[in-house]
Formats: C-alpha cells, structure tokens, sequence
C-alpha cells in the first residue's frame, strides 16, 4: 500500500476498475487530518447517479466534498481550512467536461490546438496553486489510450487530451503511481528495486 507516501501533489492513474479512487482513499485516511474530495462527475443519468454514491457510501462522514466539474482553480479555493489532504476524482471526468462543452462536429486542427492549449494552461495553472496550499492534493486520472483506437474524431481528441494531460500533472507532481488490479506501482519516483 501507500499509505505512507508525502508529496504535495500525488498523481495516481490505471485502467477502468483498477483500484484508483480506493487507493487514493486509502492514502488519505492514513493522512494527519481531514480530507475533502473535489468531485468532476457530471451526474447525467441513473448509472452516473449509482457510481458516485457509491463513492459516497466507501467515504468517512467527516470528509468534506466539492463538486466541480469545470473550474479546478475555484474548486481548490472551496476546501476547508482544516483539510489535510484534498482527492480530485478523477482528472478524466473533468477532461470529458470540457471536451463536451467545447466541442461540435467538424472542427479544424488549429480550434483543436486552442482547445488543448486552454487545458494544458488551466492544468498547469492548477498545480501551481497545488503547490501554495496547506494540504496535499492527490489526482486520480485514467490510462485511456490502451485499448481500441476510437472510431470517432471526438474520441481521439480526447484520448490525446488525456494521455497529454496526465503527462503534464505526472511532470508537475511529486509521485506517480499506477494502479493494476487493486495494487499500487510507484512509477515516479522508482524505489531502488524499480518497485515500491
């Protein structure tokens, strides 16, 4: 487990149903104070609705939630004093938030690119103000780009924009782990041994 890792700025990615946001939990229940999870679902419809009570039902009472689904910066500003360690679950959500409030059918390489350009900038903007708050901040993300190449021009953007965004928060962030089946890798740093 992790539950001793320190940094200001965790970055904890892996496939669908691989233990991410329960590792993350993990490593904040075994923190020195309260946590609050900055949640970016969009609660859309009934099986969205299911997932994020289930998130719920796993968290102590005490933890303190944000719900953003756009604005990472001005979620940060909504914790509590009191936090000692803040989850944002997960990364990809808000990247779906964006995509999907930014995109329409036939758009050219260079809207694109200032798409890309917005993200990497509120992303980089985002770790910074990490790095001036009193609490540690751990992001769960996704690995979307090993499975099947996505038949639609929309899920290829967001397949880049993800596998580019993670690289950016992995860069800024003071550990990276990944999660396979319920298990944590340290990818950054590596321990001696290359493992944890």
């Amino acid at each position: 487990m992790i539950e001793n890792e320190t940094g200001r700025l965790i970055l904890i990615t892996g496939g669908a149903r691989s233990g991410k946001s329960r590792l993350a939990e993990q490593l904040a229940l075994a923190g020195d104070g309260p946590a609050c999870y900055i949640a970016t679902a969009a609660v859309l419809d009934e099986e969205m609705e299911h997932r994020v009570a289930s998130h719920r039902a796993r968290r102590p009472e005490s933890w303190s939630t944000v719900e953003e689904t756009l604005q990472l910066g001005t979620a940060l500003e909504r914790v509590p004093k009191e936090t000692a360690t803040v989850i944002l679950d997960c990364l990809t959500l808000w990247l779906t938030n964006k995509l999907l409030a930014e995109y329409r059918e036939g758009m050219t390489e260079a809207e694109i690119d200032r798409l890309e350009e917005q993200v990497q900038k509120e992303l980089t903007a985002f770790c910074a103000a990490v790095r001036t708050k009193p609490y540690r901040t751990i992001v769960v993300t996704n690995e979307v780009g090993w499975g099947v190449v996505p038949d639609t021009p929309m899920g290829r953007i967001f397949r880049d924009l993800a596998g580019r965004a993670n690289q950016l928060v992995a860069r800024a962030a003071d550990s990276v782990w990944l999660a396979v089946a319920g298990y944590p890798l340290r990818i950054k740093p590596p321990g001696k041994d290359g493992r944890t």
